[in-house]
């Protein structure tokens, strides 16, 4: 099948080419054939009337013409040409010299049609075809020449074109042919890998086709036709995974999402079972001692202020998860926004017994969002003082770049295994069955610092650290100050 049409592209590109190179060929010699024949007829006539004005101007100078004459006879004496021709001189209607055969004047009475035969055509005069015949007369009418050429084989092969002519162009005709066959097969197989390329590509969406063509222009546009055919292919293919990756991300999000509300729902009902348990027994028991009254009424209230510190957090992780690209930021000197921090945890006492220090440069400008901020580090604090089991925790300058502030908070506590450390920024993780529970928390403290400082574009990651407890180690981006 593929050989059948290899030949038939082969023979649609050879037979119209070498239809047209043979009609050019041909058309060319029959032109130059007419051409050639007719300046032949004409350089006939000219010499013809040359001898006819010769002998002319030679009578009126009172000049012998017979010289000339008998130069004539012996000029054409051994011409195929002209050996019969006639040429007769009269001066005042007697004939003088004549060339061949006498030509009686009486011919013109008797019809001859004096004029150039070329012009006109063949003349007919006895029965016989002259191809020139001619009479010319002096100004004063006292000569008179009568000159005739019969038209014979001798005359038609001397005025023809030699047919060596049309040898040649067959010739060359033929070679072309023999070039045009090659060449139209050459390209025949060109343009049937084109064919086969289309014909797989539309048929197999997966063909990659090859890249081994002959080194010539055409090999040259079906390798760059090739490469954009491929270029597509690895564009569709990078299109379609970097489809199937946000459909993925899509979906994990969405999974997050339904994983982060079960999550929710289980530690909601947590606290809320245990506030209703307990008031669900001071109602039971109306007798009940009021130190037992007053104990029930605490717990409960613990439990209510987990869930509204619960509660809390879910709503600001959930406000960074959905718009965390477009927070609101602004210059901030870091140092004076952990001052504030540290001395707020301080006064309300929220870390207990763990002293908070940090050693910062003054005038660290960096573009952030306070709240958010305040929040990170309110959170990383309260990680340390609810599970490090340490006395101090510290947040510590580290250096920076063109772009990005690096510093690391650490605490003097235990720490905690290897295999924990890679989980410790997932929502409710736990290390321990109920852990979070007993010192209070939500499960979502470090979630919310990890989001926070990807929110502001820096990184975060986290460690056991020199102190013996954990070390997170994160950057935060530097406040570009634009030059008016």
């Amino acid at each position: 099948m593929d050989l059948r049409r290899k030949i038939k592209y082969q023979w649609q590109l050879f037979i119209p080419l070498v239809i047209t190179i043979w009609v050019i060929i041909f058309g060319m010699a029959i032109y130059s054939y007419n051409n050639e024949r007719k300046y032949r007829e004409e350089q006939v006539i000219e010499q013809l009337s040359l001898v006819q004005n010769r002998i002319i101007a030679l009578a009126e100078d009172n000049s012998n013409p017979k010289q000339f004459l008998d130069f004539i006879v012996k000029y054409y004496k051994n011409s195929p040409v002209y050996d019969v021709i006639r040429i007769t001189l009269y001066e005042n209607g007697e004939m003088v010299r004549s060339y061949g055969q006498p030509i009686p004047r009486s011919f013109d009475k008797d019809g001859l049609y004096m004029g150039n035969g070329l012009d006109d055509g063949l003349e007919i005069v006895d029965d016989q075809n002259y191809f020139y015949s001619k009479r010319l007369a002096s100004d004063d009418g006292r000569f008179e020449v009568y000159t005739i050429l019969p038209f014979n084989r001798d005359l038609m092969r001397a005025t023809l074109p030699s047919n060596r002519i049309f040898w040649f162009l067959t010739l060359l005709a033929v070679v072309m042919t023999v070039i045009s066959f090659y060449s139209t097969r050459y390209f025949g197989r060109n343009i049937n890998i084109l064919r086969s390329i289309a014909r797989e590509a539309a048929s197999n969406p997966n063909f990659i086709p090859p890249m081994n063509y002959p080194h010539d222009e055409l090999g040259d546009i079906t390798r760059q036709i090739v490469h954009i055919y491929n270029k597509r292919l690895e564009a569709m293919e990078l299109q379609k995974r970097e489809h199937m990756v946000a459909l993925n991300a899509i979906e994990e999000k969405a999974k997050a999402k339904r994983q982060l509300t079960s999550n929710i729902n289980h530690e909601l009902r947590t606290p809320l079972g245990v506030i209703k348990g307990y008031l669900d027994t001071i109602l039971d028991n109306p007798d009940m001692d009021e130190g037992s009254r007053t104990h029930f009424i605490r717990k409960a209230q613990e439990h209510a202020n987990r869930l509204t510190n619960l509660i809390a957090d879910v709503s600001a992780i959930t406000r960074l998860d959905e718009g965390g690209e477009m927070i609101n930021t602004e210059e901030l000197d870091f140092h004076d926004l952990v001052f504030t921090t540290a001395s707020d945890l301080e006064t309300s006492g929220t870390l207990g017994k763990m002293q908070f220090k940090f050693d910062l440069p003054l005038n660290c400008l960096i573009e952030g969002n306070y709240n958010l901020l305040t929040g990170m580090l309110t959170n990383l604090a309260k990680n340390a003082s609810n599970y490090s089991k340490g006395t101090m925790c510290e947040l510590r300058y580290l250096g920076e770049d063109d772009n990005f502030y690096r510093f690391v908070f650490q605490d003097d506590g235990t720490g905690v295994s290897d295999e924990h450390l890679p989980h410790l920024f997932e929502r409710f993780y736990r290390i321990d069955s109920g852990r979070s529970r007993k010192a209070g928390g939500s499960g979502l403290g470090l979630p919310i610092v990890q989001t926070t400082v990807k929110a502001h574009g820096g990184t975060i990651e986290v460690r056991n650290g020199e102190l013996g407890g954990l070390a997170f180690y994160f950057t935060l981006p530097k406040h570009k100050t634009t030059n008016a």
